[in-house]
């Protein structure tokens, strides 16, 4: 073919292509991430803002403008009044502007704005009569409880203090320290002494020695290959060694675990009532030593919203007790207003307090979206509020951000990590929103509410003729909730409740 040049049509070509990206603005994602942030979180992220920008400081007279919420019911709805919403003329920009939309450059009278909107908080919270900010005292007493907060060492660390203590010698408190190395967040040892001492070029005998030293460590149980070695070491710490429980545990553990407890009371020579007995018994043993050494339960959970009764109502308030109330500083507003400021200076201060307003701002509607929330699941679960988990309805995100105005994403953002404590306990926001099952009235019922139902019916069974699936099934259609039975078996798992066949007591 005339004109054609394989060396051309292979080498590199380029070509100009359109795609569509979104990308967020660098203060978009910071509004964003104080927005997704548990108080604590947000309290730490706010200090350093401060830290970062001279013109920001911490306002002392007065709690935030989100303070209370006063809930009303008028024709059967709640209706949710919010006692402290700033004046009209008040608002949070990130960069004032002129009418036309344009930025305004007469830094005299932005500042001058400034100072009446100082002026305008100070009458409004007068006015509403919010309170002031707790004494110095109730401070104190606040922050000592928080420092008092102490860690929870893990369970290697425990174990190691223990090994300080112990009579090994200094060779045989580094092989501990090794054999310490393997042992997971649950206390059980995941490589075998042979495995160490190759490792190691150690003695296994003496690598067993020192593993059994450890054995004798607390947590009982801690150092254990397997399940049975585990519950063993702690019914030997009790001195239980000749007890029907060693026995069943040494020689038996699995027909336990599948809870043939007829075959157990052959092979042991006892009654199935001693058997069942004794696994009662066994059941008390810890399976997991290392749990209390878990970080989770170190967990500090501070709530952000409070939902309270009053007559028939509800008050919803958000929690700013933990998050410094921020203003603009008079002494960098007087350095502006100077004529012999010099023009580097102001742009940097300008800067710094347009950044500072943006936060205060971002801030401001951090706390109103999440409050917005918190009045719509109020309004949406007050069957809950008012009589518990049973009565939990089906909610989804989508449901509440069209009503709050917002995005579901922001949503999904505001309630994560967020918890909400109400009448029936604290709870995670998340918890509110699940998915539901139709009933006969053609009312809907949350899986939640499901699986409690679920649970109250399995716990009140007959174990010696434990109930099956489909007849959990058949009880759930006589109260109107039409449910498949894998559907059941499904929330059984979830609620770790075993099959019907290994929850029978003979």
């Amino acid at each position: 073919m005339a004109g054609y040049n394989p060396r051309i049509s292979q080498g590199l070509m380029l070509k100009n292509s359109q795609i569509q990206t979104l990308v967020l603005a660098p203060q978009l994602q910071h509004s964003l991430q104080l927005l997704q942030a548990p108080i604590m979180e947000l309290k730490s992220m706010v200090e350093q803002e401060m830290e970062q920008n001279p013109t920001l400081e911490e306002a002392e007279m007065v709690d935030t403008e989100l303070r209370d919420s006063e809930g009303r019911e008028e024709n059967g709805e709640t209706q949710l009044i919010d006692q402290s919403e700033p004046p009209e003329d008040v608002k949070f920009d990130p960069a004032t502007e002129k009418a036309n939309g344009e930025p305004v450059d007469d830094f005299q009278a932005e500042f001058e704005r400034l100072a009446q909107m100082d002026q305008d908080w100070r009458d409004h919270f007068a006015q509403t009569n919010i309170p002031l900010r707790a004494s110095q005292e109730e401070e104190e007493k606040r922050q000592f409880m928080l420092d008092s907060l102490v860690a929870t060492p893990s369970l290697q660390e425990h174990l190691i203090d223990q090994v300080r203590l112990s009579e090994l010698d200094e060779h045989g408190q580094r092989l501990a320290e090794l054999v310490i190395g393997n042992i997971d967040d649950y206390g059980y040892l995941k490589s075998n002494a042979d495995e160490l001492a190759f490792a190691t070029n150690t003695d296994p005998n003496k690598l067993k020695e020192v593993i059994e030293v450890i054995q004798s460590f607390h947590p009982a149980g801690v150092g254990a290959r397997d399940l049975r070695e585990c519950l063993l070491l702690q019914l030997t710490r009790e001195g239980r060694q000749n007890s029907i429980e060693y026995r069943i545990v040494d020689h038996h553990v699995e027909a336990l675990g599948k809870r043939k407890i007829p075959e157990i009371a052959r092979a042991v020579g006892h009654s199935i009532d001693e058997v069942q007995a004794a696994a009662r018994r066994i059941a008390q043993l810890e399976p997991r030593p290392g749990r209390a050494f878990l970080p989770d339960n170190d967990q500090y959970i501070l709530p952000e919203v409070f939902v309270t009764k009053s007559g028939e109502d509800y008050t919803i308030t958000t929690n700013n007790d933990y998050i410094p109330h921020l203003r603009i500083s008079n002494t960098y507003k007087d350095i502006m207003a100077q004529s012999g400021s010099s023009s580097e200076v102001r742009d940097y201060i300008q800067e710094k307090i347009r950044a500072g307003k943006f936060l205060i701002k971002s801030i401001h509607q951090r706390q109103q979206t999440i409050l917005n929330i918190a009045r719509e699941i109020v309004n949406r679960q007050r069957a809950f509020m008012d009589k518990g988990v049973a009565f939990l309805k089906p909610l989804t995100m989508v449901q509440v951000a069209e009503v709050v105005g917002v995005h579901e994403t922001t949503v999904s953002r505001a309630v994560s990590g967020k918890y909400m404590q109400t009448p029936q306990g604290v709870f995670e926001m998340k918890y509110f929103f699940t998915s539901g099952i139709q009933t006969s009235d053609g009312a809907g019922m949350s899986n939640t509410s499901v699986k409690d139902k679920i649970s109250d019916i399995f716990s009140r069974e007959d174990r010696t003729k434990p109930l099956s699936d489909q007849e959990v099934v058949h009880m759930l259609e006589s109260e109107g909730i039409h449910i498949a039975r894998r559907t059941v078996a499904k929330y059984r798992s979830e609620l770790n409740i075993l099959p019907s066949n290994l929850r029978k007591e003979y």
